[in-house]
């Protein structure tokens, strides 16, 4: 009996030590990877946004994901456009982000009051309640309706992001739909439902 006990005290401290190797390992290509190349991904980042306030965010992204992905990353040269593409892809997401966000909050509020129309720059009244409905959803539910019709994500893609099924993320999308209705209530008197948009853009009232 002491003698399996000894086994395997000395295979879980070699597994132990290998694994602290890895990190050790994985630790030094990342700060080797970011010291290279954070003043170009930067610099990538200002020339397609020039001096914008979410520089540094997009940068800590970029090497947000590259941590997370580090085992992807090839070898100098090739890790620097790797980091460009990642830089590129992320860029692109926030400004669709922003722009669909706009255009979603637009729809419910056009549905939901089409004979409003607020100032110009102006945050109108219509637009705070259906971002109040979007904060009192459950968090889950909320993310999974946005990452479908904002991130404009299939069910599938919005799965991988949330670490759940596709079937789930159905589920919370539709349970995201029913709260959003229920929260913004219906047109009194003429039954006019808040508009639910689709992953192809399309409204639907239903």
């Amino acid at each position: 009996m002491g003698t399996h006990h000894a086994a395997a005290a000395r295979a879980m401290a070699a597994a132990m030590a290998a694994a602290a190797q890895r990190r050790d390992q994985a630790e030094l290509r990342f700060r080797e990877l970011y010291q290279a190349n954070f003043r170009p991904v930067q610099g990538y980042a200002v020339n397609r946004l020039g001096a914008a306030d979410d520089v540094p965010d997009v940068v800590a992204e970029v090497f947000t994901i590259a941590w997370r992905r580090l085992a992807d990353i090839p070898p100098p040269p090739a890790d620097r456009f790797w980091l460009y593409g990642t830089a590129r892809r992320v860029i692109a997401r926030r400004h669709r982000s922003a722009g669909r966000l706009r255009n979603l909050l637009g729809r419910l509020a056009a549905e939901r009051y089409p004979t409003q129309q607020p100032p110009a720059g102006a945050i109108d009244p219509v637009t705070e309640q259906v971002l109040a409905a979007l904060g009192q959803l459950k968090a889950r539910d909320r993310e999974a309706l946005l990452l479908v019709h904002w991130e404009q994500l299939s069910y599938a893609e919005a799965a991988l992001a949330l670490g759940c099924s596709a079937n789930a993320v159905g589920i919370r999308v539709h349970k995201a739909k029913a709260r959003m209705r229920a929260l913004l209530g219906e047109e009194a008197g003429g039954g006019r439902r808040v508009a639910v948009i689709r992953s192809n853009g399309a409204t639907d009232g239903s």
